[in-house]
């Protein structure tokens, strides 16, 4: 545990005995970090975490406070509302912009917080380097007979077995290992429809299922979605009786940006539904390992009687995205999906299967994600208090339960692309919400990042956002 997280728990346990109560004015940072001996940052981060947990309140001027609201769980934070998009099919054109932001975040002197990759620093790359070496040491893996379609074997099992330990059980033969899941994304929709077809997708949706769509000439329709409970499978429903619709696209589980975690009540029906109307869906599961919760996510594939869900996945957000190892369990796609992959990309590299491998055998891929789930949560918290402490009043944000990414909703006179370049020329990168829908939907929204560790640095970049917001608001 660490120095702020104590002191926050030794508050939080005062107001629970009723030593602070509601309204009570707790010692100001300065106070506190001279009677407890710690640092001002300390003592700031454990008060922003606790207003986070919605047990205080900071007040311009006058420093922090037992919230009011704090017994029935509400804290400041406004929760975003169900997107109502209008129902209309569309071509898709967002590449180019989603090109130029993902530009500008590989400026080094950025602070990446409209990055949608995962910090690098808490992954295992030098225990992963060293399995890769020792696998290229190997004559026996310079062929490519292990990196054709379906994959290394070893790879393939280790897969396996982690869906056993998550309480699901698969079929190693199903399984197709992929360059990231991207192109698991890729090829299950190139096995599903054809250029022309109407693909039904959240709203708002992560990007690259749009670049999946625009890639094939397909065409894109938005299903209203809730951000606590997913895409609304009436509203979905109503779609499909109006017009042909020859696939869904979903991220049931901590949702880019949305991060919600579909119900399971909710994961069967709209597999139930799927099957009635014989509509495949392609269940996009890169974050299902970064829960916040007890236990593991279930996944759609879980609840699939009748092989409509072609499940995707890679170890781009949990392990390392520089290796691009991803995978498909395609259902009755299954032998097509295989033939395209062979025909797109003949094979997947073999040393880093192998390296992936190893790891997931040897050395303690569970007790790595503890480490990056506990890490990934606290910064949630932390930067939902600083966006509800120093973004403008009419701030709605999304209430993450995985992942890595924090959906804003500005005031409506806020311009999300004129943030971003106002943004940018102080250093700081975010993701403006025009890059995840089809219109314009989202021209006051924006994404932000938070699986970098928590530092001045990051803390400052967004009260600078914030306040920039409250420019453009004017």
């Amino acid at each position: 545990m660490k120095l702020y997280e104590k002191f926050a728990d030794d508050i939080q346990r005062l107001i629970r005995q009723g030593v602070y109560r509601p309204g009570d004015r707790i010692p100001s940072v300065r106070q506190a970090s001279q009677h407890h001996r710690l640092s001002i940052t300390t003592v700031l981060h454990a008060y922003l975490l606790l207003e986070s947990r919605g047990l205080l309140e900071s007040r311009p001027q006058s420093g922090y406070f037992v919230s009011l609201t704090h017994e029935d769980g509400k804290g400041r934070a406004r929760e975003l509302q169900q997107s109502k998009p209008i129902a209309v099919s569309s071509s898709v054109d967002v590449s180019r912009l989603v090109l130029s932001t993902l530009r500008s975040i590989g400026d080094d002197n950025a602070v990446p917080l409209g990055s949608p990759y995962p910090d690098a620093s808490l992954f295992p790359f030098e225990k992963l380097n060293r399995y890769a070496y020792t696998a290229g040491r190997d004559k026996s893996m310079w062929g490519v007979t292990n990196a054709l379609p379906p994959g290394d074997p070893h790879l393939v099992r280790q897969i396996t077995r982690r869906y056993l330990e998550n309480g699901m059980s698969v079929d190693p033969n199903e399984i197709i290992v992929t360059v990231g899941a991207t192109e698991a994304i890729n090829l299950c929709l190139q096995a599903v429809a054809k250029p022309g077809d109407v693909i039904a997708v959240e709203s708002p949706t992560f990007y690259a299922m749009l670049h999946a769509i625009e890639r094939m000439g397909m065409k894109a329709i938005e299903v209203s979605t809730h951000p606590e409970y997913g895409i609304d499978i009436a509203a979905l429903a109503a779609i499909v009786k109006s017009q042909p619709v020859a696939a869904c696209m979903v991220m049931p589980n901590f949702q880019n940006p949305l991060g919600f975690q579909m119900p399971d009540e909710r994961k069967r029906e709209l597999v139930d539904f799927a099957a009635k109307v014989d509509m495949p869906i392609i269940e996009n599961g890169v974050y299902n390992e970064l829960y916040f919760g007890e236990t593991h996510p279930s996944t759609l594939k879980s609840y699939d009687k009748k092989g409509v869900v072609l499940h995707c996945s890679s170890f781009s957000k949990s392990l390392t995205a520089a290796y691009r190892i991803g995978w498909a369990l395609p259902g009755r796609y299954r032998d097509k999906v295989e033939k395209l992959k062979f025909l797109n990309t003949l094979a997947t590299p073999v040393i880093p299967q192998l390296a992936i491998a190893e790891f997931l055998e040897r050395d303690g891929y569970e007790h790595h994600l503890r480490r990056l789930r506990k890490s990934y949560a606290q910064q949630a918290n932390l930067m939902r208090a600083m966006v509800s402490r120093f973004f403008p009043e009419g701030t709605r944000m999304s209430s993450p339960a995985g992942g890595y990414v924090l959906w804003i909703e500005l005031p409506p006179k806020v311009d999300a692309m004129r943030l971003y370049q106002l943004a940018l020329e102080q250093g700081i990168t975010i993701g403006p919400g025009y890059m995840f829908s089809i219109s314009d939907s989202y021209r006051h929204f924006i994404r932000l990042n938070y699986s970098s560790p928590w530092s001045a640095r990051i803390e400052q970049a967004v009260i600078t956002v914030g306040k920039l917001a409250a420019v453009c608001a004017r």
